[in-house]
């Protein structure tokens, strides 16, 4: 396939800023050759490429402040990127931007068990934190399922959680601090490994700002001892509205599992083709995990299956062994790959009250039958972050299209329950233009105004998170 061509403005900028770059950074640090670059066109949400001017790879936070002081004088857009993983175009260039990378910048820099903080640089991905410390039987809590891959900054930048955030919380509930570059080239220091830093929050400001605000090169967590231990159930129901129902009163009964996920048939019968878990055949299954001691766990479980009694399920099965319950997780870790063998889909991410659950999940039914596109559900069920799956073939035009027009209703049927755009993947460009539904205009004005104060010039991350007509006036270019 031929590499679209730059335009001419871009080219003429192109020399300058790349030799600029390259006189305060490293050789191996700047990207330009349009063969290399392609591969940082896109992110997960790869509908949508466009290649960079430029690419950076720093190493440092010098570096980092380096290169943004040389973009801003030039006017080059920045675009953070942490592991390419966001799966709402969060970290897609445009044409005459630079990508920003900190995939090397992935140190242990202070570990305190002490005080329960780790310091790490932030193109750490999520899962080598916990494998820095597990060893002394600690663990970081915020578990996406992408943790695998995904970097520390992504987390902090969507404010990512995973299937253990009923307990423990998403990214801003296990960040204490975070070093930030300004588009300035400004390096600022934020919070700490301290319960609450003095003044203003503007922690929680930077968490979830979707690198709008700065780059994060340093980030403070808050780590947790092990649990003793940990048992998960699977359960079967005969319907999406019945599964979600139970999840409503697990929690309205004030159990706090610490995960609760969702999966209906067309996953179930997926994950099954794709890895044996050994599921039910049912509609809809939940995947309800406890920890603690045993007696807590024994408690908490017996409390879980009197509540599923209620709502008649097809199977109820408590994991006796390790082997056991990695069976019962298998399907549910698999489920993304799984999906993918079939087609291609689009991966939403929506939150709403758990209570709306049986509503909601009736409302995507009725919206894949008008759509005629098959939506499959697996999700984050016991904080309502929900991730429903349309599939769609990519090959036939008027799908994707189709797809995103079932998208979009699908996540105003979440805002019109109670919930919002984003759980944990973010608003980026995907739902940019769905602001609205949720925001009137005095909301996304005050919004913009912050990032006024810290990127007047609006040059990170331009044309993303706010509609292109609400901005126009703010945005570079």
């Amino acid at each position: 396939m031929d590499m679209p061509i730059p335009s001419q403005r871009v080219l003429d900028r192109k020399a300058t800023i790349v030799a600029r770059l390259r006189a305060v950074l490293p050789a191996d640090a700047v990207i330009d050759d349009p063969a290399e670059t392609r591969a940082y066109e896109c992110d997960a949400l790869s509908a949508y490429r466009c290649q960079p001017m430029a690419v950076v790879l720093p190493r440092t936070t010098e570096e980092v402040a380096a290169a943004l002081k040389i973009c801003a004088a030039e006017g080059v857009p920045v675009v953070p990127r942490g592991a390419g993983t966001s799966l709402a175009g969060g970290s897609m260039p445009s044409e005459d931007s630079v990508v920003l990378g900190l995939a090397r910048m992935n140190r242990v820099l202070e570990v305190d068990y002490d005080n329960r903080f780790v310091r790490v640089e932030a193109g750490r991905t999520n899962l080598s934190v916990t494998g820095a410390i597990e060893a002394d039987g600690w663990f970081y809590a915020p578990d996406p399922s992408s943790q695998l891959a995904c970097a520390i900054a992504g987390n902090i930048g969507m404010n990512s959680g995973g299937a253990h955030c009923l307990k423990y919380g998403v990214t801003t509930n296990n960040l204490l601090g975070v070093k930030l570059v300004t588009m300035a080239g400004d390096v600022v220091e934020i919070g700490g490994p301290y319960c609450d830093a003095g003044g203003l929050d503007l922690l929680g400001l930077i968490c979830g700002s979707e690198g709008q605000l700065g780059v994060v090169t340093e980030a403070t967590l808050r780590i947790l001892p092990k649990p003793e231990g940990a048992r998960p159930v699977l359960i079967g129901f005969s319907s999406n509205e019945i599964a979600g129902a139970c999840v409503a009163d697990i929690i309205r009964a004030g159990i706090l599992p610490v995960a609760i996920e969702f999966m209906d048939r067309p996953c179930i019968v997926a994950t099954e083709a794709f890895c044996h878990a050994g599921y039910p055949d049912c509609e809809a299954l939940l995947i309800v995990e406890c920890e603690g001691s045993e007696a807590e766990i024994a408690e908490q479980l017996g409390l879980i299956r009197q509540i599923a009694m209620r709502h008649d399920p097809v199977e109820f099965r408590e994991a006796q062994s390790e082997d056991e319950a990695k069976r019962i997780w298998l399907g549910r870790k698999s489920a993304f790959g799984a999906m993918g063998q079939i087609g291609d889909y689009m991966c939403l991410d929506g939150t709403i009250p758990v209570s709306a659950l049986p509503q909601v999940l009736r409302r995507i039914g009725e919206l894949s039958v008008e759509y005629g596109l098959e939506v499959a559900n697996v999700f984050h069920a016991g904080d309502g972050n929900m991730h429903p799956l349309i599939l769609y073939n990519a090959n036939e035009p008027g799908q994707q299209e189709q797809c995103e027009r079932l998208g979009a209703e699908i996540l105003k049927a979440c805002v019109e329950a109670g919930g919002c755009l984003t759980g944990e993947h973010g608003v980026g460009i995907e739902k940019r233009d769905l602001m609205e539904v949720q925001f009137d205009a005095p909301d996304l004005e005050a919004q913009m105004c912050v990032k006024d104060v810290f990127d007047p010039d609006w040059l990170l991350n331009a044309a993303k998170v706010f509609p292109l007509h609400v901005s126009a006036g703010r945005r570079a270019g």
